[in-house]
């Protein structure tokens, strides 16, 4: 096995971590230096084809390069807490006069430092601790750009403060842009740098992630697909010589599709076919099953034209089974939708609809529903997974059905059936329209 490692760091750190992934013969590693978030950025650019897998010196780089969201490969990034923060605490306690409660601190969680001032019998001020903000609380209009320059001047900030206000005698920082920052500003400043163990244990988690994903990818994939049969007909011309003509054409489009996924092809009755392939050439044409791919490009055949089931599983019995169960979920979408269905049983789609949802065939709990009500395990496993898209658990038969993509009437049929066996009730009404008759609202409680 050899893993393309991308390895970005700082100047100070980035020779201690290269020289311990060349302890890895797992590893071929190719190393960049960054000194900002604009050279951060290029590196990715320019050799994301390069690489299987990036590793980030520090957690503000790997967070910009989240926040930028155009790197497809695994991302990690070496942890400055636990052996690394003790090493910097110990340099510090023993060669510096300068006490643990005379520093303040950017980037670690503060239980890490209620451990480790426990432990050595102190007490700190949480005010010399400025935590980093996770990405799920950054702000979506903010940039990957400013994400990382509003970091560094917050962190730089909070010791510059409590410094010149005399309430520290000196900081201890996880960035190297902070740290020659403060340095420039005549801030005692210690710059935590990673322990080996830290590196080692990042390397092992990465190592261990990527014999799984080669293990997934080589999965077997089965796409099941349905082609209108009457699609490439004249209006009004509908021979079986025709027919059957745009089949062998299909047949031929087919073969040279399944040809770039790496599959075989076979028919199994008209206007369907099945390819079979593995989970890693699915995963790429479909960018991670979120897309469906370009079919006029490769198949000269429109998407609204070809409904699509694909299934994974670990033999390809498996898989064939979860590409019908996927295809049957995708033909109630309607034509033109992709569904997959994992060998965990969990259903994900419309592949590119913004509706795309996901949910489980294999709950128990919603087994138990099933047998109670008549209500397939399907449709209950797409309730749930939109009332937890919804955000709440209300809504009218009229919004069950747009985002069911049904039927009102049978939308109606769905909740009468849960509300015989309690699984509904209603809790208000609204009224649409001035003159609109008023629509009950449901709770469901599935």
């Amino acid at each position: 096995m050899n893993i393309r490692l991308g390895l970005i760091g700082a100047e100070d750190n980035l020779g201690l971590i290269k020289s311990i992934v060349d302890e890895y013969p797992e590893f071929n590693c190719l190393s960049f230096e960054h000194s900002g978030e604009e050279e951060l950025v290029e590196h990715l650019e320019a050799h994301s084809h390069h690489v299987d897998v990036w590793l980030f010196s520090g957690f503000l780089p790997y967070s910009t390069a989240i926040k930028w969201g155009k790197t497809s490969q695994p991302m990690y990034h070496t942890p400055y807490t636990g052996s690394s923060l003790y090493k910097t605490l110990y340099h510090i306690l023993n060669n510096e006069q300068i006490k643990a409660d005379e520093l303040s601190f950017d980037a670690v969680h503060s239980s890490e430092l209620n451990t480790i001032f426990d432990e050595l019998g102190m007490e700190y001020d949480p005010a010399f601790l400025e935590e980093f903000i996770d990405e799920s609380d950054i702000e979506n209009s903010q940039t990957y750009l400013e994400h990382y320059k509003k970091s560094v001047e917050k962190f730089v900030q909070h010791h510059y403060d409590l410094w010149n206000e005399n309430h520290t005698k000196a900081a201890v920082t996880c960035v190297w842009a902070v740290y020659t920052e403060l340095k420039r500003l005549g801030v005692p400043v210690f710059r935590v740098t990673p322990a080996n163990s830290a590196i080692k244990s990042v390397l092992n988690i990465i190592v261990r992630t990527h014999e799984m994903v080669r293990f997934r990818n080589s999965q077997i994939a089965v796409q099941m697909l349905e082609i209108d049969p009457f699609s490439g007909l004249s209006e009004g011309v509908f021979s079986s010589d025709e027919i059957s003509n745009i089949e062998m054409r299909n047949s031929q489009k087919l073969l040279n599709y399944a040809k770039k996924v790496q599959g075989s092809l076979k028919t199994s009755g008209p206007g369907r076919y099945v390819i079979f392939t593995t989970r890693g050439e699915i995963d790429a044409i479909t960018e991670r099953f979120t897309i469906v791919p370009e079919l006029e490009e490769t198949l000269r055949i429109g998407k609204q034209d070809v409904t699509c089931g694909i299934g994974i599983g670990n033999s390809a019995y498996d898989a064939e089974i979860n590409a019908g169960r996927a295809l049957l979920n995708a033909k109630e979408y309607g034509e033109g939708a992709w569904m997959v269905l994992f060998e965990d049983k969990t259903i994900n789609g419309p592949l590119g609809s913004a509706e795309k949802i996901s949910y489980s065939y294999a709950s128990a709990e919603l087994q138990g529903i099933s047998e109670e009500t008549s209500l397939s395990v399907s449709t209950l496993g797409k309730i749930k997974s939109i009332l937890d898209k919804w955000g709440k658990s209300e809504m009218t038969a009229h919004e069950l059905a747009q985002q069911m993509q049904i039927m009102p009437r049978s939308a109606r049929r769905i909740i009468v059936a849960l509300q015989t066996k309690g699984y509904v009730k209603v809790v208000g009404e609204e009224n649409p329209f001035p003159r609109g008759r008023p629509r009950k609202i449901y709770r469901f409680s599935l």
